[in-house]
């Protein structure tokens, strides 16, 4: 099994108890894992960004995704769980496969649903693209 694990998160508190899930993983497993924390930003729609500077939106988009990892990246750091953390502009589920894909993950370990809409209400939109999109193993955890 590759130890790279890719875990999603956007401060939602499904995508905490996939936190949860990595945490527990990774002390039961011993073998060495490598986990990837990472946040997708939206952008931001082209008429705002029209009048917005490039390094504006760029921080923007730092700490907006800077606020959705801190309390994935305080669980993970109180459990002693070394991690990388990535903060992506873009669509969200096409930008996680791609990312999992170019980081050559082993697995994409996410909650259910996330801050979205009620539209994937039972399972959440992203999480579904997710699975549609990626031939990796998807851990969806409730």
């Amino acid at each position: 099994m590759n130890p790279r694990w890719l875990l999603p998160v956007d401060g939602s508190l499904p995508a905490l108890r996939a936190v949860d899930h990595v945490i527990a993983e990774a002390l039961a497993t011993p073998q060495e894992l490598e986990v990837l924390l990472l946040n997708v930003q939206h952008p931001l729609p082209s008429d705002i960004s029209r009048f917005v500077s490039a390094d504006v939106i760029h921080d923007y988009h730092r700490e907006t995704g800077d606020a959705a990892l801190a309390s994935a990246r305080a669980q993970l750091h109180a459990a002693g769980i070394g991690h990388a953390e990535h903060v992506l502009v873009g669509e969200v589920a096409p930008t996680i496969v791609d990312f999992a894909r170019e980081h050559d993950c082993g697995q994409i370990i996410m909650g259910a649903r996330g801050l979205g809409t009620v539209a994937g209400l039972l399972l959440g939109s992203v999480t579904q693209r997710v699975i549609h999109l990626t031939d990796l193993p998807v851990v969806v955890i409730k």
